[in-house]
């Protein structure tokens, strides 16, 4: 399959990635990241890796867009929980502490 990494076409297999990435180990994940085989690789590793260039002349979206594409399991960051907004009432009720049962 061909893809575009960087503005550069790349020639892609399955197999061809697979073969890539067969004894390398992944680095910490810290943000999006691609399951191969039973192992978590971020997806900067993964491109760095297949397209020999630096991390930073692509984006890890780039590499998460090609491997969905070629069928492996992709991880997005997920979206932060909004924080949750208290009232005065509440956060008073909350500094004063429950009341006492006798």
């Amino acid at each position: 399959m061909r893809c575009v990494i960087a503005r550069f076409p790349f020639d892609l297999t399955k197999s061809g990635v697979l073969e890539s990435m067969k004894g390398i180990r992944p680095e910490p994940v810290t943000g999006e990241s691609v399951i191969i085989g039973r192992r978590h690789y971020p997806a900067k590793q993964i491109g760095q890796v297949i397209t020999r260039q630096d991390p930073r002349d692509f984006t890890g979206a780039e590499v998460l867009r090609a491997m969905a594409r070629l069928g492996f399991t992709c991880r997005t960051l997920p979206e932060p929980a909004p924080a949750r907004v208290e009232s005065p009432l509440q956060r008073a009720s909350a500094l004063l502490g429950a009341p006492l049962s006798v």
